[in-house]
């Protein structure tokens, strides 16, 4: 996610307590898409789709904080 912010990536899960939430909780649904459309866990589609929304939402969030970080 975001090559080329991968350095500022580095320095804000050491930095930003917020950014570190936003990012792991971001991790953290995107092993659980995948586990539920792999049918590791049963899931609905609705379900499914809930959850991509929602990770589309935290990707927002921190593209927006490293856009904001590195123009500082």
């Amino acid at each position: 996610m975001f090559p080329e912010y991968r350095d500022l990536i580095t320095q804000l899960k050491t930095s930003d307590h917020h950014f570190v939430n936003l990012f792991d909780r971001h991790n953290d649904l995107d092993q659980k898409i995948k586990n539920l459309e792999a049918q590791v866990v049963g899931a609905t589609h609705e379900e499914i789709e809930q959850l991509k929304k929602e990770k589309l939402h935290l990707k927002d969030q921190l593209y927006t904080i490293l856009r904001k970080a590195s123009a500082s």
